[in-house]
């Protein structure tokens, strides 16, 4: 239900389609203009009853009535109502009947309400639209006041079954859901959420283990990366005299290059620094600060998780990685990405068959690229960092996201209780 400043010119503009078509004013919130199939065009008033229920009530015809006169009589008659008059009661006439026939299905909620404001506020707009109709793609066509608790119930319950989607999963999709209708509510679009009531599902099967590198693992990771600069070098020789042979321009020579490509020094960051993917991606040389030793994830940029930039100190590790890499680059200017695609010279959007190709060569399993970010964090509360430093590395809002990593530092809770032998023997003597 698009929402304009009605004006006699656009009214007028106005064209049929295979649906009615509903309109509602900006200068008299309740005033709405029904654009029938047959062309007839007809002013309504949405509005509330003093007993609760919403409804509409006709106003008269659009061809008759100007937008000023039907603003003045939708005016008078929310004030009647204000003062706790029901002008309907006893009076339902056929046209409110037929104004409720037309419910309002979950896509139209979506498409005409819903769309244009999370895209323009949220940052996860699209994804959440995208989530919305990949999940409840069964709801879409149905009046959102039918969309019932115990139809959602069903619905999960048979995700659970049928696809054994786990419950942080369910709960988040159903908390997207839930979101949308309570919006709608907030704007009196929706009398009521019709699943307000649904509890959060357990989340036991959503468990998992942190997977970090073990020392064997790191060895072999960084062994197979060595030997994949060492092959790219190699091929580009061969090239070379491939090329060479038959008089055409040579290729950059690597055999004195600090990196073969992009993907050592981007894993080497990514290990070091616990970064997000899309982050490293997005990383322009404005954002390193080298005599600074500091790295600036920009929330914009990384569309990070948070609503705010994060810096990052660099070790001695991630100083001379970059440092390196920026020599051998061809452009570093302030705006350039640091990780540029050798395809495109645009944003990289996966590295997926190289990083597979990597962990197949290292002969690691089960370990995604996101893991890197958890052995980053691992490794730390390993060697006896606090959580909240860790948090803090991590851009984490809220500790219970770092508390995953609690139990890898036993040796804090250890000296932690020990500290109560050396009271009692401080008591003793």
């Amino acid at each position: 239900m698009p929402q304009v400043k009605l004006t006699q010119t656009y009214i007028q503009s106005l064209q049929p389609s295979q649906k009615r078509q509903i309109f509602r004013d900006l200068t008299i919130l309740g005033l709405v203009l029904f654009v029938e199939p047959s062309g007839k065009k007809t002013w309504y008033v949405d509005y509330k009853r003093p007993n609760g229920k919403r409804t509409y009530h006709k106003i008269g015809s659009a061809e008759i009535l100007t937008v000023t006169q039907a603003r003045d009589l939708a005016k008078e008659f929310l004030a009647s109502v204000t003062m706790g008059h029901d002008p309907l009661e006893g009076k339902e006439t056929k046209e409110e009947i037929d104004v409720k026939k037309e419910a309002l299905t979950l896509k139209q909620l979506i498409t005409e309400h819903y769309s244009s404001w999370v895209l323009d506020n949220r940052k996860a707009g699209k994804a959440t639209l995208d989530m919305i109709a990949r999940t409840f793609g069964d709801f879409m066509d149905l009046p959102v006041e039918e969309i019932s608790l115990l139809k959602i119930e069903q619905w999960r319950a048979e995700r659970r079954k049928q696809k054994n989607t786990k419950g942080s999963s369910l709960n988040r999709y159903t908390m997207g859901l839930k979101s949308l209708l309570n919006w709608a509510v907030k704007r009196e679009i929706l009398e009521g959420n019709p699943i307000a009531k649904l509890e959060a599902l357990p989340e036991h099967d959503s468990k998992h283990n942190v997977r970090f590198l073990t020392t064997e693992e790191r060895e072999r990771l960084f062994a197979a990366l060595d030997a994949r600069e060492d092959r790219i070098r190699q091929e580009r020789e061969n090239h070379n005299l491939w090329l060479q042979e038959r008089n055409l321009p040579l290729m950059e020579d690597l055999k004195d290059a600090s990196f073969a490509d992009y993907f050592k020094p981007m894993i080497l960051l990514c290990l070091n620094t616990g970064a997000r993917r899309n982050a490293i991606f997005s990383l322009r040389w404005e954002d390193i600060d080298l005599e600074g030793r500091r790295i600036t994830l920009r929330a914009d940029a990384a569309k990070q998780k948070n609503a705010k930039d994060q810096h990052i100190s660099m070790n001695k590790t991630v100083y001379s990685t970059l440092s390196l890499w920026k020599q051998q680059c061809v452009d570093t200017s302030p705006s350039s990405l640091v990780f540029p695609s050798p395809k495109t010279n645009g944003k990289l959007d996966n590295c997926g068959t190289a990083w597979d190709n990597l962990l197949k060569s290292a002969n690691i399993q089960n370990f995604r690229w996101h893991d890197m970010r958890h052995d980053f964090a691992s490794q730390l509360v390993m060697n006896g960092i606090d959580l909240n430093t860790v948090r803090d590395l991590l851009g984490h809002k809220d500790l219970k996201m770092t508390l995953r990593y609690a139990h890898l530092a036993p040796q804090v809770t250890q000296r932690a209780v020990e500290t109560l032998d050396l009271l009692q023997q401080e008591s003793a003597s």
